[in-house]
This record gives C-alpha cells, sequence and structure tokens, in this order.
C-alpha cells in the first residue's frame, strides 16, 4: 500500500537559500545543505504552488443533424453530436477561387472578391460575401455583404451587416433575425429582431421590424412599422 502523502511546506534556509519540505507543524529544522539551524519563525516558506486549471472557451451550437444544442470549445474545428454522433464541422472557409460546394459549417465563410460559390446549399456560423455566389446561403449569426458582392438565389441570416462605405440592393422583400446597418442599404426589410441604422447608414426602402435604433446622422426613406413580431 502506498504512504500518504505529508502535509508538508517549502522551507527556504536563510543562511544559503537552500528549499527542502518539511512538515506543516515543525517548530524548527536543520538545513541539509550547510546544516544551519532553522527555526521556522524565521525562514520564508510557502506551499507548493497549485497549478491553475485552464479556463476553456465554449460556444452553444446546434447539431445539423438532430437539432440538439451542444457547447463545444471555440477552439475546435470540428465535434460530434453527444446525442446521434453525427459529425460536426466547425473549420473556417475562404473562397478564393471557383467552387462548387455545400458548406455545412458552424465556422465562418468568407468569399473574397475573386471567390466565386456557384449551385451552393449551404449553411454557416457567420458569413463575409465579397464575391460571387450562386445558390442558397444562411447563417445563424452575422452576414456580411459588401459592394463587391454578386447574390444570385436566395439567403437567410440571423443578422445582416452591410458595413459603412458598402452599399447593397436586392429586389426582393429580405427576411433577417436582425440587421445592422453602416453602409447603404436598397430593399424592404422584414425582421422580428433589431434593425440599427448606424450614423453613416443610408436606408431606401420600407421597414417592419421588433426593434429599430436609428443613430443621428442616419438616412432613412421609406415607411416603417415597429414594434412587429414576426415570431
Amino acid at each position: 500500500m502506498a504512504a500518504p502523502k505529508k502535509d508538508t511546506i517549502l522551507v527556504t534556509c536563510p543562511k544559503c537559500g537552500h528549499q527542502q519540505p518539511e512538515p506543516r507543524g515543525v517548530f524548527s529544522t536543520r538545513c541539509k545543505k550547510c546544516h544551519e539551524h532553522i527555526r521556522m519563525e524565521d525562514a520564508p516558506s510557502r506551499t507548493p504552488a497549485k497549478l491553475a486549471k485552464p479556463v476553456i472557451e465554449v460556444q452553444r451550437i446546434r447539431c445539423f443533424q438532430c437539432g440538439a444544442d451542444l457547447e463545444v470549445p471555440k477552439a475546435a474545428t470540428s465535434s460530434m453530436c453527444k446525442k446521434c454522433s453525427s459529425h460536426i464541422d466547425l473549420s473556417d472557409y475562404h473562397v478564393t477561387q471557383t467552387v462548387s460546394k455545400n458548406f455545412r459549417t458552424h465556422g465562418r465563410l468568407v468569399v473574397e472578391e475573386k471567390g466565386y460559390v456557384l449551385n451552393t446549399n449551404s449553411v454557416a456560423g457567420e458569413a463575409i460575401i465579397k464575391g460571387r455566389l450562386i445558390g442558397k446561403l444562411a447563417t445563424a449569426g452575422r452576414m456580411e455583404i459588401y459592394s463587391t458582392a454578386n447574390i444570385k438565389g436566395s439567403f437567410d441570416a440571423g443578422q445582416l451587416v452591410v458595413p459603412a462605405g458598402n452599399h447593397f440592393r436586392w429586389p426582393e422583400a429580405l427576411r433577417v433575425g436582425a440587421a445592422e446597418i453602416a453602409g447603404e442599404l436598397a430593399a424592404n426589410l422584414t425582421t422580428s429582431g433589431t434593425v440599427t441604422l448606424k450614423s453613416s447608414a443610408r436606408f431606401f426602402g420600407n421597414l417592419e421590424a421588433g426593434n429599430l435604433v436609428v443613430e443621428a446622422g442616419a438616412v432613412f426613406v421609406g415607411e416603417a412599422k415597429v414594434g412587429v413580431n414576426h415570431g
């Protein structure tokens, strides 16, 4: 049977600086290096430091296959559903050339200006669209759309974002979870969430939203219905 661990402290010899473990309740001892007599009240001591457990940041996601809510580390690139055991992609993707692919990730999908995603039916955690996209795209979180974006098909976003200095026009009615407009948007927009028009925003179209925040300097041309719940 293994001997039980003793409750010890680390004692430093005031003469030579040698450190040695001693029982916590001892009143005096002798340095094992220089043989100096040590009174415990004269010797600095410390208990061995305990290593702090690393803090792992997590994010909540939903399984694509069964819809179960899961917590996964933010730094992870993949995971497995604890309910249905299906593989879950958490990777980020950058598209810089022509691809024909269905992305299915809780990470970020970035379509650069020279990128072209065609014939796609994709789902992502977030998306940044600067290039061309033909097909369907849905994001649980932010979807940033830049002036250089060319989208043919349909999209659904947890939050539509038009960054400052960019413009986006959409001929059909837009239904999104929320919106933050810092650039120019020309579309009819419907959401049960909050629409924020930043000071640099220019919005042309009709709006139905649960909440509306308009910063000083923003331009809004159209009709607005606020307090509408489309959930």
